[in-house]
């Protein structure tokens, strides 16, 4: 008998260890399927390794950025090399997770935030709709649904419109990102193309799945899109930060100051050598953020005038 039992069990880890590879390498393929099949595969890099998939990008995406926005921060999107780590094995934990940063990413490769920008919600905010906080609201999105944080890196608060339009999969059945806890986002709809009715979604803005346990949405109404993780992230302190911009010569760059009451007429160009700029008025006077790649590996020569530093014309070197 003690040698059936140690024989079975040996069978039974086995069979485990089977399950667990299957498992690791199905989920890794449905990351890497999602970003091909959504056609960003020339611009985003999926890697795996035993416990998470990589989503690597420079978190720029390759539409209009920043156009249309009227409560700036007067912050501008500069690329940023950035690997999202998605869990390959999920758990559904029993609290939700908030936090001040990323809570996912697109599958283009562009981070996803909560809805707010009032940093990182409690578990009472998350039962209450953040009007003072809500990005969408106060009009600090673009009309692509994202904008530059305080680190110049550009990220979604919403439903990113621009990037679906994209999709060479677009539809009801594509997943348009991933969340950190390794489940899937997908649009408004269900898979199936059906509406999600009303009290469906839960505080995460997420339900049950019949494939992966649990999917997010994105929403019409607040909080648009993932506003917390409702699955476990062990390393949660561990996940990645974009790296601000310091100065060449050494140090940090003072945070853009939102100017009161909004500017007018926000518009953000480029040209394929690399040159952005963006340009608004405020209170009937012209300013604007413009940079150039220099030639340093991820250092960019700016020039600007902003509202921030009282109309100052700057110019440094600034890198990542």
């Amino acid at each position: 008998m003690p040698h059936l039992l140690k024989t079975s069990l040996i069978t039974t880890i086995a069979l485990c260890a089977a399950s667990a590879a299957s498992a690791h390498e199905d989920h890794c393929d449905t990351v890497a399927t999602s970003v091909a099949e959504a056609g960003f595969g020339d611009s985003v890099t999926v890697t795996c390794d035993d416990t998470h998939a990589f989503i690597s990008s420079d978190t720029y995406p390759d539409h209009d950025v920043m156009t249309g926005i009227v409560g700036t921060n007067e912050q501008v999107p500069v690329p940023a090399e950035y690997a999202a780590p998605i869990i390959l094995f999920t758990t559904m934990g029993s609290t939700p997770i908030t936090r001040d940063a990323a809570l996912g990413v697109a599958v283009n490769g562009v981070p996803i935030y909560d809805y707010t920008a009032g940093g990182e919600m409690s578990q009472a905010d998350l039962a209450h709709h953040q009007a003072q906080h809500d990005t969408l609201q106060t009009q600090q999105l673009d009309v692509c649904g994202g904008h530059a944080g305080r680190g110049d890196d550009y990220h979604y608060h919403a439903k990113p419109t621009c990037m679906i339009d994209q999709m060479a999969n677009a539809g009801d059945d594509a997943i348009i990102g991933w969340a950190f806890d390794g489940f899937p986002i997908y649009g408004d709809n269900n898979p199936d193309g059906t509406q999600v009715a009303e009290g469906d979604l839960d505080i995460c803005n997420g339900q049950s799945d019949d494939t992966f346990g649990y999917r997010y949405h994105t929403s019409a109404e607040a909080p648009y899109i993932v506003q917390c993780l409702m699955g476990e992230v062990p390393d949660i302190d561990a996940l990645p930060r974009v790296r601000p911009l310091e100065v060449s010569t050494g140090g940090g760059v003072e945070a853009g100051r939102p100017p009161q009451g909004g500017v007018d007429d926000l518009v953000f160009t480029q040209d394929e050598n690399g040159a952005r700029s963006m340009d608004y008025t405020y209170k009937g006077e012209d300013y604007y953020i413009r940079y150039t790649p220099s030639d340093k590996d991820g250092c960019y020569n700016f020039t600007t005038k902003t509202v921030t530093n009282n109309g100052e014309v700057q110019s440094s070197e600034l890198c990542r």
